[in-house]
C-alpha cells in the first residue's frame, strides 16, 4: 500500500473538505472537475465520522435474476477477490439499475460479512436497507436513497473501473468520505497528503480563522484589513510550502 495503516488513521480524524484543502496542493489534477463525486450523494451514518480506505470494486443490476444463473458461484467469486486486498476497504459499488433503484446490496448481514473481510463501509450508487444494523455492524454507507428489498441482487463483474456519482473509480484509490461526500485520491498522489492536509489547516488556524474571531470591539475598516492581511499570509504560507495558490 501506497501509505501506512498509521497514516490512513491520522487521514480519518480530518473531514474530508480538509483532506480536499491538503490535496489541491499537491495534485497535477484538475482541482475543479477531479477526484470527487459530481453528484450528490447522501452519508447514512453521519455520527461515525469520515472513512478512509482502499477501493474494492463490484457491479450488480438487482433487476435483473439472469446474472444469478449466468455465474451461480458469483459470490465466494466476489469475495475472495475482496479478501485478497490489503484493508481497510471501502466496497464501491455501481448499480447498473440507476436512476431506477430496484434491490439493495447491502442490508445487516452482507455488512457483517464484509466487515469480517476488513472493509468499513461503503459507497454506492443506489440503495442500502437495515440501516440501524449496518451502523451497529460499524459499516459506514455513502448511498443514493433507502430500499425496502435486495431483488435479485448478485455480483455481476469485480476488481474493475466503476462510476458512481458521477465519478469513475478504478480499484486501489485511496478514498476519504464523509457526510459532505467523497475524494478518490488519483493514484500516485497517496504520499504526501497528510503532510499536506496538516499543514493547511494549520494554516487556516494560524492566519484567517484568529483574524476573522479577533474582530470584536474592532472598526469596520480594521476587521477587513486585517482579513486582507491574513489572506496574503495565509497564500504567502502555501506558496512557500508548495509553490501552489492558497485558497485565500
Amino acid at each position: 500500500m501506497p501509505i501506512t495503516h498509521s497514516e490512513i488513521l491520522q487521514l480519518k480524524r480530518w473531514n474530508t473538505p480538509t483532506i480536499y484543502n491538503g490535496w489541491e496542493q499537491i495534485t497535477k489534477a484538475d482541482v475543479a472537475a477531479d477526484a470527487f463525486n459530481l453528484e450528490e450523494t447522501r452519508d447514512f451514518m453521519p455520527q461515525m465520522g469520515p472513512m478512509v480506505g482502499y477501493a474494492v470494486t463490484v457491479v450488480i443490476q438487482p433487476s435483473d435474476k439472469s446474472h444469478r444463473e449466468a455465474n451461480p458461484d458469483a459470490w465466494n467469486e466476489y469475495r475472495r477477490y475482496v479478501a485478497s486486498v490489503p484493508g481497510p476497504k471501502i466496497v464501491v459499488v455501481q448499480d447498473l439499475d440507476k436512476p431506477r433503484v430496484i434491490g439493495a446490496f447491502w442490508g445487516e448481514v452482507n455488512s457483517n460479512m464484509h466487515r469480517a473481510l476488513g472493509c468499513v463501509g461503503t459507497i454506492i450508487d443506489g440503495a442500502i436497507r437495515d440501516v440501524d444494523e449496518m451502523t451497529n455492524a460499524g459499516f459506514k454507507a455513502l448511498a443514493r436513497r433507502f430500499c425496502v428489498g435486495h431483488a435479485h441482487v448478485h455480483p455481476i463483474r469485480w476488481g474493475c473501473e466503476v462510476e458512481v456519482f458521477g465519478r469513475s473509480i478504478q480499484p486501489s484509490q485511496l478514498i476519504h468520505a464523509d457526510k459532505h461526500g467523497f475524494l478518490a485520491i488519483p493514484q500516485g498522489e497517496e504520499e504526501g497528503l497528510l503532510d499536506a492536509s496538516r499543514f493547511m489547516d494549520t494554516n487556516e488556524c494560524e492566519t484567517v480563522i484568529p483574524a476573522a474571531r479577533g474582530s470584536a470591539g474592532l472598526s469596520m475598516d480594521q476587521v477587513i484589513d486585517n482579513l486582507s492581511a491574513a489572506g496574503r499570509q495565509f497564500g504567502l504560507n502555501a506558496r512557500q510550502k508548495f509553490q501552489r495558490e492558497g485558497e485565500w
